[in-house]
Parts: structure tokens; C-alpha cells; sequence
């Protein structure tokens, strides 16, 4: 069993921390927020972002970033626009010999990199794994069968992923294209937040059909040009993601989307989320990336348009 530390104690940060917990991990989950995490601690759950979900005391909740020592995995579960900030604070108690694992969704603001290049350039002395594919906190943390991905440059970091983490109810399938497989990730959301406007204006399943598809095949087309492989699109970390993001309830982008569809402005439609909105942030830097490379993305800019200039 393993030391892991969980950076981050939103709705999949503690939905991994409990289902590894009770697979027989030592877990200690670190939040910035020392109020969070004294409110997990009295509630025994995390109220806002994982009700229902039980907390067992056993799990180490820390405010300082000297809790990583030690750790033979760190696993990333921020919010993409602080993924360097909190990298940058981390290096310094991450060794060599730690594997660092991302589970966010999402591209930087600005540079429109990957969130395993940014990992890279913060924490170069690590190996950097992506967990990724079709993983809804909510279930996650109940241990309801679930499938992902752990793509990594290493195929050591990438396998030691997957033997270490898989279980009963949480299987892992190793790939080499690191590219790819964040990509689906992270345009996916873009697609689920749209997906969520035509069921708030009230279109039917043969449109989000469309949509959802229309939505990959740009997606691909977007990664391959960036040099991911167009059959990663069509497994677990693309399709699988996909599907379950612009389907599900659990969806942040998607119930983002169903208000906007009914009318909201999307800073109203984010705040009665109440969440972070990932598509919101990637509909930029996909935009913005679909220019620069010369890709047709018409879903993602009419996503950008609604968005960010304020287009019906």
C-alpha cells in the first residue's frame, strides 16, 4: 500500500482520498483553506462539494505543503487556472523517486498548455502520470465501478499508476499518449457545457447526439494536429469522458450549459453552479489553439462566441 497525498480537497480530491482510503492507502489531503478543511473534519463530508460521501477520520488533513514528504504519489486535484501556483509551492518537498499523478481537466489561461507541460515545468524532477476518462466525483467516492486512464512519457510512472491504484471498483488502463488523452479531458467540457445549452433551450436527444459527435470529431482533429493519436479519441479518455459529461447531472459544465440555455448569462449561470466550470476557461485557450494551428472548430467557437462576446 502507498502514501499518497491528495493536493486539493474539492469533490474529487476527497472522492479519491475515500475510495483509496478504503482500499488500503495511507492518505493525507491538503487544502490552502484551513477553514475547508476544519469544516470536513466537524461535518465528517465535503457539504458543498461531495454531500453524502463520509469522510473517515483515518484521513490526514493538512494545511501545509510539509505533508507531501514522505509520499510516494502526489496526486494533483486543482482547478486548472492554480495548477502552477500550487506545482510551483510543491517542488520544493517533491523528490525524485515521487510519482505525480493530474487528475485535472483543463488548459492554462494564457499559455494554452497541457496541464502535465506545466507539471513539467514546475516540478521537473518528478515523473508526471494523467488519470483521466469517464470519473464523476459522486461516484467515484462510492466506489461504483469506474474506468480510467493513466497516460505518462514514463511507461514506468504510468504502470506503477496503474498497479497501484487499481481495485475492484476503480480500473486503470495505461497509454502513451499523454496528448491526447488530456486533450479529451479538457475539450470534452467544452462540449458537455454546450451539450447542457440545447437542453436548456429545449432541443431533443437526436441534437446532443449531433452535437456530442460533431464535438469529438473536432476534438480529434484539434489533437491530432498537436500530435495525439486519433484512435485515443475513441477509448476511455475521449468517447468515455465525453458521453458521461454531456449526459450526467453530475456535470458542472453541463448544468452551467442548461442555464445558459434558458437564458442566463454565464457568470450567473457559474455562480448558481457553484463550482469551478472547466469548459468556461478551455473554451478560451481551445478557441485561441484552433486559431493559432489553422483547425475548423465551429462547436468551440460558437462556444467562445456565446461565452466570451456575449452572442445568443
Amino acid at each position: 500500500m502507498a502514501n499518497i497525498t491528495i493536493l486539493g480537497s474539492g469533490g474529487f480530491g476527497i472522492g479519491l482520498a475515500v475510495m483509496l482510503h478504503k482500499h488500503g492507502h495511507h492518505i493525507t489531503v491538503w487544502s490552502k483553506f484551513q477553514k475547508e478543511l476544519d469544516d470536513i473534519r466537524k461535518n465528517g463530508e465535503q457539504v458543498q462539494k461531495l454531500p453524502g460521501v463520509v469522510i473517515p477520520p483515518e484521513i490526514g488533513l493538512s494545511a501545509s505543503l510539509e505533508c507531501i514528504r514522505g509520499s510516494d504519489l502526489v496526486l494533483f486535484g486543482i482547478p486548472s487556472s492554480f495548477v502552477r501556483s500550487v506545482a510551483r509551492e510543491a517542488s520544493p518537498y517533491i523528490t525524485s523517486d515521487m510519482v505525480v499523478v493530474n487528475t485535472g481537466k483543463g488548459l492554462e489561461e494564457g499559455s494554452m498548455e497541457l496541464l502535465s507541460e506545466v507539471l513539467t515545468e514546475e516540478i521537473p524532477q518528478a515523473a508526471i502520470v494523467v488519470l483521466t476518462g469517464p470519473s464523476h466525483a459522486e461516484e467515484v467516492g462510492r466506489c461504483i465501478s469506474t474506468a480510467v486512464v493513466a497516460a505518462s512519457k514514463s511507461a514506468a510512472a504510468a504502470a506503477y499508476v496503474q498497479e497501484t491504484l487499481s481495485n475492484q471498483c476503480f480500473r486503470i488502463y495505461e497509454n502513451d499518449d499523454i496528448v491526447g488523452c488530456e486533450l479529451g479531458g479538457a475539450l470534452k467540457n467544452i462540449i458537455a457545457l454546450c451539450a447542457g445549452i440545447t437542453d436548456g433551450l429545449g432541443f431533443g436527444d437526436n441534437a446532443k447526439a449531433m452535437l456530442m459527435t460533431r464535438g469529438l470529431t473536432e476534438t480529434a482533429r484539434l489533437g491530432v494536429a498537436l500530435g495525439a493519436k486519433k484512435e485515443t479519441f475513441a477509448g476511455l479518455a475521449g468517447v468515455g469522458d465525453l458521453i458521461v459529461t454531456c449526459t450526467s447531472m453530475h456535470s458542472r459544465n453541463r448544468r452551467a450549459g442548461i442555464l445558459i440555455g434558458q437564458g442566463k448569462d454565464p457568470q450567473t449561470a457559474m455562480k448558481e453552479v457553484g463550482a469551478v466550470v472547466e469548459g468556461y476557461y478551455a473554451a478560451k485557450s481551445a478557441y485561441e489553439l484552433g486559431k493559432a494551428k489553422g483547425i475548423d472548430m465551429p462547436i468551440t467557437d460558437a462556444a467562445y462566441k456565446v461565452l466570451y462576446e456575449g452572442a445568443d
